[in-house]
C-alpha cells in the first residue's frame, strides 16, 4: 500500500477541482440514491454514513463526501449518503450501517471514529458486505471485511503549529478542539509540538467544546466561534481547531477579529467566502477524499482492501496547504524543511499530549 499511496494522491492533485454528480443526500427516514450519468457503469452500490456535523461542514466530513462523488463520477457506482441525527446513540448509527448492508450495498463506510462498535457490531453479520471505517482502528483478524482508513494527524498538524509559530507576532497561539479524545489529542499534540520545535517560548494554549459523550463540539459554529473569540482575547493571533463544523465559527471569529486562522482535514482557504480567505493561511489536511475513492475503487475492480490503511507525510497522506500564496509564501521554505526532517525520521511527532 505505502508504495502506490503517493502516486494515487499525486493523481488526485493533478485532477484539480472534482465536477459534481449526481450523489444525492440521502434522508435517514428513506434514502435517496444517486448514480452518475457517465457511460462508465458499475453494479457495485455505495452507501457513506457521515459524521457528527454532517455534510456541509467544510472539513472532514465534505472531504468524504469528494471521495464518494468522484466514485460517482469516475467509476459509475451507485451512490446514497445518510446524515447523523442530533444526540443519536450507537444503536442508531447500528441500525444505519445494518440497513445498508440489508438494502444490498456493496461498500459501507462510516466516516469517524464513533462507527467503530456499531460496525463491529454489524460486519460479522454480512460478511459479503465491504465496510470501511475512517479514522479508527477494526481488528482485521476478526473482522476480514472491514477495511480501517488511518491518517497521521499529528504530522500534519506539527506542520500547522511551525506555521502558527512562524507566523505569530504575540508569540500566543490558539488550538479548539471540537470534542476531547484519543483521536483529536493527535491534532494537539502535533500542533504544541511543532510549536515549540520553532519557538519554546511561544505560548500555547488549548481549549475543547465538548467531552465525551457529548459530541456537539464537532456541530456548534456558535460555541467554536465564542471558543476562538476568548482565545483571541488573551492574546492569540493565530488559532488552529480540529472541531469539524464548529471550525467554520473559529473562521467567523478570526473575520471578526483580524486574527489568522488554520484549518484542518479540508482546504479550508478554498471552500472559504471570499471574504474570508485572506484569514486563512493553511490547512492541515488529510485526504480522506483520497482513501474512500481508492477504497471503493478497489472493490469495483474485484480486489478488495482489506486490514489497516495508513497515510502519511511520505506517501502524501497528510499535508499542508499552500493555496493562499501569498501568506505562506514566506514561511514556505522553512515548513517544507520542516516536512522532509518529519518524512525522513529526524522529527519524532508525538501523539499525545
Amino acid at each position: 500500500m505505502k508504495r502506490s499511496n503517493a502516486a494515487k494522491f499525486a493523481a488526485v492533485a493533478a485532477a484539480g477541482v472534482l465536477a459534481l454528480t449526481a450523489c444525492d443526500n440521502a434522508a435517514e427516514d428513506g434514502g435517496a440514491d444517486g448514480g452518475s450519468d457517465e457511460e462508465a457503469s458499475s453494479e457495485v452500490r455505495v452507501g457513506l454514513a457521515y459524521d457528527v456535523g454532517g455534510r456541509g461542514d467544510r472539513s472532514f466530513n465534505d472531504s468524504a463526501f469528494r471521495g464518494l462523488e468522484r466514485a460517482a463520477e469516475e467509476l459509475g457506482v451507485e451512490t446514497a449518503d445518510f446524515e447523523p441525527a442530533d444526540g443519536e446513540a450507537d444503536s442508531d448509527k447500528q441500525d444505519r450501517l445494518a440497513n445498508m448492508a440489508e438494502e444490498g450495498f456493496d461498500v459501507v463506510i462510516g466516516v469517524g471514529f464513533a462507527y467503530q462498535e456499531p460496525m463491529e457490531a454489524v460486519a460479522g453479520d454480512y460478511p459479503d458486505t465491504n465496510f470501511a471505517i475512517v479514522d479508527s482502528e477494526v481488528d482485521e483478524e476478526e473482522f476480514p471485511n472491514v477495511t480501517s482508513l488511518v491518517f497521521a494527524e499529528e504530522q500534519a498538524s506539527f506542520l500547522a503549529g511551525a506555521a502558527a509559530a512562524l507566523t505569530t507576532e504575540e508569540d500566543h497561539v490558539g488550538f479548539v478542539g471540537g470534542v476531547e479524545t484519543p483521536l483529536i489529542h493527535k491534532f494537539e499534540a502535533g500542533f504544541a509540538a511543532g510549536v515549540e520545535h520553532v519557538n519554546e517560548d511561544i505560548e500555547v494554549e488549548v481549549n475543547y467544546l465538548s467531552q465525551p459523550p457529548d459530541f456537539s463540539g464537532f456541530s456548534d459554529p456558535a460555541q467554536g466561534r465564542e471558543a476562538a473569540q476568548a482565545q483571541y482575547d488573551r492574546g492569540a493571533d493565530v488559532i488552529y481547531h480540529a472541531a469539524g463544523a464548529s471550525g467554520n465559527g473559529v473562521l467567523q471569529a478570526a473575520v471578526d477579529n483580524d486574527f489568522t486562522f488554520i484549518g484542518v482535514d479540508s482546504d479550508q482557504y478554498e471552500n472559504a467566502e471570499d471574504e474570508q480567505k485572506p484569514y486563512v493561511l493553511t490547512s492541515a489536511i488529510k485526504q480522506v477524499d483520497v482513501s474512500v475513492f481508492e477504497m471503493i475503487k478497489a472493490v469495483v475492480d474485484g480486489e478488495p482492501q482489506t486490514g489497516i490503511q495508513r497515510f502519511d507525510l511520505a506517501d502524501g497522506g497528510v499535508d499542508y496547504t499552500q493555496s493562499n500564496e501569498e501568506a505562506i509564501a514566506p514561511i514556505q521554505e522553512e515548513l517544507d524543511a520542516i516536512k522532509q526532517e518529519i518524512i525522513d525520521g529526524e522529527i519524532e511527532v508525538p501523539t499525545q499530549p
